[in-house]
C-alpha cells in the first residue's frame, strides 16, 4: 500500500534553498509549476518538499531527514571536493548500529543524514 515518502521541511527563503539544493547538492526542481512559498526537489529516487516559513529561527529548527545511499564514500568525497560543509559532528563514520553515516545542515538548519549499510 505505501509506496514512497516525501518529507516536508521548512525554508525561510526559496531562492536560498534552491541555490543550496539545486546549485550545490545537485538536486533538480521537481514538476513544471512554480508554487509561491513551496519548493519540490529531486535527486535520483529522493524527493524533498519545502514550505515557506519566513519567521523560522534556524537555531530552533529540528527538521531532519535520513537518506539511504548505495555509494556513501563517493557522495561524501563529491561533497568535500565541491566544498560543501559537513556537519562538524557528522563526519563520515561507522555507527554502532552498522550504518556508515555523515550529516549536513542546510541554510535553515535542517539536518540531512546520509547512511549506507545494514542495521545490526
Amino acid at each position: 500500500m505505501l509506496t514512497t515518502i516525501n518529507p516536508k521541511l521548512p525554508m525561510r527563503d526559496k531562492a536560498v534553498t534552491m541555490d543550496y539544493y539545486i546549485g550545490k547538492l545537485g538536486f533538480q526542481a521537481y514538476g513544471s509549476a512554480d508554487y509561491d512559498g513551496y519548493l519540490m526537489v529531486q535527486k535520483d529516487d529522493i524527493q524533498i518538499h519545502f514550505f515557506e516559513f519566513k519567521e523560522l529561527d534556524p537555531k530552533e529548527n529540528y527538521g531532519q531527514v535520513y537518506i539511504r545511499t548505495t555509494e556513501i564514500e563517493t557522495l561524501y568525497q563529491w561533497l568535500l571536493d565541491n566544498k560543501i560543509a559537513i556537519h562538524p559532528n557528522g563526519l563520515l563514520e561507522l555507527k554502532p548500529w552498522g550504518q556508515r553515516e555523515f550529516s549536513l545542515l542546510d541554510p535553515d538548519n535542517n539536518l540531512l543524514t546520509f547512511g549506507q549499510g545494514s542495521i545490526i
